[in-house]
């Protein structure tokens, strides 16, 4: 997040789909070494571009939906259990950098508002983005989080 407590939303390459920065554990590294790597590769931020403010208690869980399981991979990929940190940024935008290694993750990049991510995240993340915020929100907001933005209702026209 920025100083105004706005979050990082990344967009995959040549793909409509947005995100935080992710990726796995190697065998021998802890998370939050998993995460300082995953950051420099996928944004390219080093650990003195940011301080660690936080992260969740346990490991947050999806199961994919069949259609996107990846079953020529191995191990075959049926989710993921992840551990959740919040940081905030303590260098200037010009540091990030999309493209340090030869494949990115993202192409674009945007400040979002607190509760944005829940809207925009690929429907299967949903349950997982909105534990890991609600649990991470008392870290920024201890007075309360903002209110969530609402969500579209299948009902209301697209004007």
């Amino acid at each position: 997040m920025n100083d105004q407590n706005r979050l990082f939303w990344g967009r995959r390459v040549g793909q409509n789909a947005w995100q935080f920065p992710q990726g796995g554990i190697r065998s021998q590294e802890s998370p939050r070494e998993a995460m300082f790597r995953e950051l420099e590769e996928e944004v390219g931020l080093l650990p003195e571009h940011v301080e660690v403010l936080g992260e969740t208690r346990r490991w947050l869980r999806y199961r994919l939906p069949k259609r996107f399981i990846r079953r020529h991979s191995h191990p075959i990929c049926i989710g993921q259990k992840q551990r959740w940190f919040l940081l905030r940024v303590n260098c200037n935008e010009s540091d990030f950098c999309l493209d340090r290694f030869d494949k990115p993750e993202f192409d674009h990049w945007r400040w979002v508002n607190y509760w944005h991510p829940v809207r925009e995240v690929i429907y299967f993340k949903r349950r997982v983005y909105e534990r890991a915020l609600e649990e991470l929100a008392p870290l920024l907001f201890p007075d309360g989080a903002p209110e969530r933005e609402q969500q579209p209702s299948s009902t209301q026209k697209s004007r």
